[in-house]
């Protein structure tokens, strides 16, 4: 017999434990829950019945949009055939070989091999430990510590969340440890002295980080891990120079860079991986999301010929690499990436990100450049944001107290959107899967409008 809505909300209280929500909340019944029951394109249906826009593509991952069948077939296919089975001392399967040579095809040039997981938290977790492990190769013991940036967002783990450099993933859990260091976060708008360009900007973020490896040591530091755009710190894109200007700094002083493709990688930015998009030349990548489109759990790690060159050798003289999964390189979340892949490329997604992302963007800045209150309107193909202030000239925030940044979120929910209020600022986030339309793009910011024009007068007579 078929549960009632009341029983399932009530089973989901006693026995769920959610990621990132007030504890207390949930389970008393004062945070209301939502029951997702399926999904077709850009939108989905909750238990009432309700559909909404998922301007979010669920946390930056459903790039294909809902409701593929294409890939649950593929899924069910491999799961016939061979639903697991381990990858250790050698195994593997046809599905995670043709895989990987198809990632080399997405991957910017001098990329050699993958190592797969299920989540970004595990891949950059096992990239931490290969940076230690290729330097303890080269006989360089000292040289493990790692730069993160102000606001990165890396994973949830124990380095993975000293890697992010958000306050509310160290606070209480003892991080950041001690090997990771954050330099400064490269947000112009915000992070910029008074009455400073772009162009120094980029000069000041450079001086930063010298400082921080010349107090540090350079012999001391093994790698620098960063976004091509900024995601979870409030979708951030770099100014314009910043990352060859980084590039330049790594290189002299020998430091390794991982480039956190999670969000950026597989067509978001209208290119096939952030690093294309912004001239990077990694030593390591990590992807997932948009990996599978969030149809099966998958993660890699994408080492470059430098870095495997040291951990081929380093198996020579010390035997097999002592690190391993249970369901690294699993074939059915493999089958699910395969048909994914075909989709974005059949259907062109990238381009489609790069097209309508950019029409996306200017419709945004049309709606609300000039709005009282948004101070900056920011995009670089599928990912936007409106940063809310108090005074954009002056950059003055509003009072965290009024909860500017989730007042316009709940505002399009009641409209049927679904946009995220972003952590650590009020910031409204935007992330649609790769299939939107120009037309959808139109409802999103007409809907977005009517939240923020809502919001308004009544934020702005708080404030003053």
């Amino acid at each position: 017999m078929t549960q009632s809505i009341d029983a399932l909300f009530e089973q989901d209280r006693a026995h769920f434990m959610h990621p990132s929500t007030h504890a207390h909340d949930h389970q008393s019944g004062a945070l209301p829950g939502k029951i997702v029951r399926g999904g077709s394109g850009i939108r989905i249906e909750d238990h009432e019945g309700r559909q909404y826009i998922d301007a979010f593509a669920g946390l930056y991952c459903v790039n294909i949009g809902y409701g593929r069948t294409e890939v649950a077939d593929a899924m069910y296919e491999q799961a016939k055939q061979l639903a697991y089975y381990h990858t250790y001392v050698g195994h593997s399967s046809d599905a995670i070989i043709e895989l990987s040579s198809r990632l080399m095809e997405w991957a910017p040039a001098g990329m050699k091999k993958v190592y797969y997981g299920m989540s970004g938290s595990d891949a950059n977790e096992t990239q931490i430990k290969i940076v230690w492990y290729y330097n303890n190769v080269l006989g360089r013991p000292n040289k493990k510590k790692i730069i993160s940036r102000e606001r990165g967002y890396h994973g949830s783990g124990i380095v993975t969340g000293s890697l992010t450099g958000l306050p509310s993933f160290h606070q209480h859990f003892d991080l950041p440890i001690e090997r990771v260091k954050h330099t400064v976060c490269p947000h112009w708008y915000r992070k910029a002295p008074t009455g400073m360009n772009e162009a120094a900007f980029v000069s000041y973020c450079v001086d930063e980080l010298e400082k921080l490896i010349k107090r540090e040591g350079a012999d001391t530091i093994a790698a620098f891990i960063g976004e091509p755009v900024m995601g979870t710190g409030g979708i951030l894109p770099p100014p314009a120079g910043y990352w060859p200007a980084i590039q330049q700094v790594l290189k002299k002083h020998d430091i390794l860079l991982i480039c956190d493709e999670v969000v950026c990688g597989f067509g978001r930015l209208g290119s096939k991986m952030g690093a294309q998009h912004f001239g990077i030349q990694p030593d390591l990548i990590t992807v997932a999301k948009g990996l599978t489109s969030a149809y099966a759990p998958l993660s890699g790690v994408i080492v470059g010929e430098k870095v495997w060159d040291v951990i081929a050798r380093g198996s020579q003289e010390h035997g097999p690499m002592g690190h391993g999964w249970t369901y690294s390189g699993h074939p059915v979340c493999a089958a699910a990436a395969l048909a994914n892949l075909t989709i974005i490329e059949r259907e062109k997604l990238v381009e489609n990100a790069a097209q309508v992302g950019s029409y996306f963007g200017a419709q945004l800045r049309e709606a609300f450049g000039s709005h009282p209150l948004v101070g900056e309107v920011r995009s670089t193909g599928m990912l936007a944001a409106l940063e809310f202030m108090a005074d954009k000239e002056a950059r003055k925030p509003f009072d965290p107290a009024l909860k500017i940044g989730p007042r316009v979120a709940a505002a399009a929910l009641q409209r049927g959107l679904i946009a995220r209020a972003m952590p650590h600022g009020d910031i409204l986030g935007f992330a649609p899967p790769l299939v939107m339309s120009r037309d959808e793009a139109d409802e999103i910011v007409g809907i977005v409008k009517q939240a923020v024009d809502e919001v308004a007068e009544r934020a702005l007579t708080d404030a003053g």
